[in-house]
């Protein structure tokens, strides 16, 4: 009977292991996606800045001076 717990044991590490891919393939699609979600994110406000900043701009340029001055 000893070669059933061996089977077993094998089998019980293949899933082992095929739960570990499968945890770390879910952790990377995580951050990848986190990642992408971020990087549009802050396009998105970089973009509502960009505008915001242009309407500010348009009506005076002493604003414009007071604001890049101490950068």
């Amino acid at each position: 009977g000893g070669g059933g717990t061996a089977a077993a044991d094998e089998r019980s590490l293949y899933i082992m292991r095929v739960v570990q891919i499968a945890v770390m393939c879910v952790l990377a699609l995580t951050v990848v996606f986190g990642i992408f979600f971020l990087g549009c994110n802050l396009l998105i406000k970089s973009e509502g800045m960009i505008n915001f900043l242009v309407k500010d701009r348009r009506p005076s340029k002493e604003v414009e001076a007071v604001v890049v001055g101490p950068y």
